[in-house]
């Protein structure tokens, strides 16, 4: 299990192949890869700086893990973020999930993405022609999340 906060760039395939060189009892490895767009609620967006709560951001993604791990047979979990400035098409975010089985997998990935943009603190500022403009949640994200309530 990991979590990586980093400014620099990330190669996702070989994230998701890392996964599974870990263990060859990995029968399945799910993986998500967020990048920056060039827009978003209908202006265009030129760059985007990233920023986190050291310490406590790296806890807040690992008790998201844990939680998964509770919910899922789950081998092994990875959260990679950037923080920073960004590109658009960079690779922002990569959450993989790994177990014997698909379905575990799938649901975990998803279940610790859901809950990431919903539970972690990172604030994102885009650069827009009008000028920069600090990101909100969405009630979609928060629907998201609110599948997997118990």
């Amino acid at each position: 299990m990991s979590v990586r906060i980093q400014h620099e760039p990330f190669d996702p395939g070989a994230e998701l192949n890392a996964l599974h060189a870990a263990n060859l009892g990995i029968g399945a490895v799910a993986g998500f890869v967020g990048y920056v767009r060039d827009f978003n609620d209908g202006e265009d967006v030129a760059g985007m700086f990233l920023e986190h709560a050291p310490g406590m951001t790296e806890k807040a993604l690992q008790k998201i893990i844990d939680e998964a791990r509770e919910r899922w047979p789950l081998l092994r979990v990875d959260i990679l973020h950037r923080v920073g400035p960004l590109e658009p098409g960079e690779p922002i975010v990569f959450v993989g999930a790994a177990s014997a089985h698909r379905e575990a997998a799938f649901d975990g990935c998803r279940f610790v993405m859901d809950y990431l943009k919903t539970r972690a603190p990172f604030w994102k500022k885009e650069q827009t022609p009008s000028g920069p403009r600090w990101v909100e949640g969405r009630s979609s994200d928060q629907d998201a999340a609110q599948k997997w309530k118990r």
